[in-house]
């Protein structure tokens, strides 16, 4: 497994935190977080054991929070997506896999321009890890998603049913 590293300060300055594990608790290590550095895929979360918005990070050096589509300099924990070969995922408009739209195997830039939906209401990851983005193009709230039952937008931690665009996390290494 990778490593992460988070700075206090833009610029990978100031107070440094190294984590190479699942860390459901970074506050006692920074009160902010302006930069960081990705060995692998990781996802930081906005508030403590795993919970609030996503931020999914390949990887890289991020400079700056607005470079990994930060809503603020808050980071309160993070886990280690794991890689995996192949995906697919089935799509339905509706909860409990009421009306099924489709089955992807590879990304979506823009979901409304394929299926002329706005919203998911349901999905059932059959193999992979994905990201799920609240705006086409890969863009606004992350949602990671491990192999599993999502019957309805709540258990993949989304206030509503809008989704833009899917990407395979395939590029973590």
């Amino acid at each position: 497994m990778g490593k992460i590293t988070f700075y206090e300060d833009r610029g990978f300055q100031g107070r440094c935190y190294e984590c190479s594990s699942d860390c459901p608790n970074l506050q006692p290590y920074f009160s902010r977080c302006n930069s960081i550095r990705v060995d692998s895929g990781w996802r930081g979360l906005a508030r403590p054991s795993c919970r609030g918005h996503q931020y999914f990070l390949r990887r890289g050096d991020y400079p700056d929070y607005q470079q990994w589509m930060g809503l603020s300099d808050s980071v309160r924990s993070c886990r280690a997506i794991p890689y995996t070969s192949s995906h697919r995922i089935r799509l339905y408009e509706r909860d409990d896999y009421g009306g099924l739209v489709s089955e992807l195997t590879e990304d979506c830039s823009c979901i409304h321009d394929r299926f002329r939906l706005n919203e998911l209401h349901s999905l059932h990851v059959l193999e992979g890890c994905w990201v799920l983005y609240e705006m086409p193009n890969y863009r606004g709230r992350q949602y990671l998603l491990r192999p599993g039952d999502y019957r309805r937008y709540h258990d993949w931690g989304a206030m509503d049913a809008r989704v833009g665009s899917l990407r395979r996390v395939i590029d973590l290494y």
